[in-house]
């Protein structure tokens, strides 16, 4: 797909870390450069780990804001805004008034969106709202505030190298590795979910390691719940994502609530099989018994009796991996750049 003149597109992420929402702006910029006919520049904090990620990219401009009242007559006109996050919106919104420039916004979290005046008048001078899964679609719709349309995020077809993978191998050797990715903060996550099934499964498959992936806020007091188990390994942040998944047997991933859950993206492309909670975003992924195992979200003896299932089973874990993987080609970079770039020039002709 081409553009079909040249198109300045701003993308404002004003996030201190670097999380889902954070790796999807990287994958959909990313992806929009294959196209010719794209300009695009991102608003971001000076402190931003997405500069890191966009180093070796001499074709986007960065326009530092550390907050939502800075950035805004730096760099070029754009013809389009888009807000990747909360306070990217109020920044696009500011920016509308300030310079004159439509945004659209992309809406990553399930929870609704609050009945305020301020959340009214920002969204509805949205040219449009993107919706990351059916859920948050829906939560949209409801509010009416602006049209709505669903684009899933993308896999990040994570890179290994093969030294790393080797070490890791050899590191949990004769070990069955069920792996975890995600913020350590457990309202969220639901990590004390997995430790539990740990405790519960320690002794039955004694060759079962619980590996976690991450930080955050509940870090210590995670660690200090499980310190008598031997069979958990905190592992911290790890930017080589794909080498941990080149190991894993088993991905579980117990979020009590999830916009959509793109890290199970990235294990399906491993083709490893996955175990996740029911709730939210997570099904328009997950097709339970089919491309993975869907059990009730807070419910610890579910986990553990899935975990246990595809321990026992094998067999029957690799099939579902491979449906997975079979599946995946509506949740590529490519595909999300091509659905993004036909609605920019769609919102963009409605204007003309």
């Amino acid at each position: 797909m081409m553009a079909a003149q040249t198109l300045h597109i701003r993308h404002v992420n004003l996030a201190r870390q670097f999380r889902g929402g954070e790796r999807q702006t990287v994958l959909l910029i990313n992806a929009l450069a294959k196209h010719s006919g794209i300009t695009q520049s991102l608003v971001c904090r000076r402190d931003s780990p997405m500069r890191a990620e966009l180093v070796e990219r001499s074709d986007i401009t960065l326009i530092d804001a550390d907050h939502q009242f800075a950035g805004h007559f730096q760099g070029a006109h754009a013809d389009l805004v888009h807000a990747h996050e909360a306070k990217a919106i109020h920044w696009a919104f500011l920016h509308s008034l300030l310079r004159h420039t439509p945004y659209l916004l992309t809406r990553r979290v399930p929870q609704p969106v609050k009945q305020t005046g301020f959340n009214r008048l920002t969204y509805g001078r949205a040219r449009h709202g993107v919706a990351i899964s059916s859920v948050i679609e829906q939560h949209l719709e409801e509010r009416g505030w602006c049209n709505i349309s669903r684009i899933p995020s993308a896999l990040s077809h994570m890179p290994r190298q093969a030294s790393h993978v080797a070490r890791l191998r050899d590191r949990f050797a004769g070990k069955r590795v069920i792996g975890h990715i995600g913020a350590l903060v457990d309202r969220h996550k639901g990590q004390r979910l997995l430790i539990e099934a740990a405790r519960q499964l320690r002794r039955e498959f004694p060759d079962a390691i619980f590996l976690f992936l991450g930080q955050g806020d509940d870090k210590v007091v995670l660690q200090r719940e499980s310190a008598d188990l031997d069979n958990i390994v905190w592992e911290g942040f790890r930017s080589n994502i794909g080498d941990y998944l080149a190991i894993m047997d088993l991905f579980v991933f117990p979020s009590r609530n999830e916009g959509l859950g793109s890290i199970l993206l990235d294990a399906m492309d491993y083709e490893v099989p996955v175990i996740a909670s029911n709730v939210d975003g997570i099904p328009d992924i997950v097709t339970h018994d089919d491309t993975g195992i869907l059990i009730p979200p807070n419910d610890g003896n579910a986990l553990t009796e899935a975990i246990r299932s595809l321990l026992n089973a094998p067999d029957r874990a690799a099939d579902l991996a491979e449906s997975a993987h079979q599946r995946l080609s509506l949740f590529t970079p490519e595909a999300m750049g091509n659905a993004y770039l036909a609605l920019y020039e769609r919102l963009l002709n409605q204007m003309r």
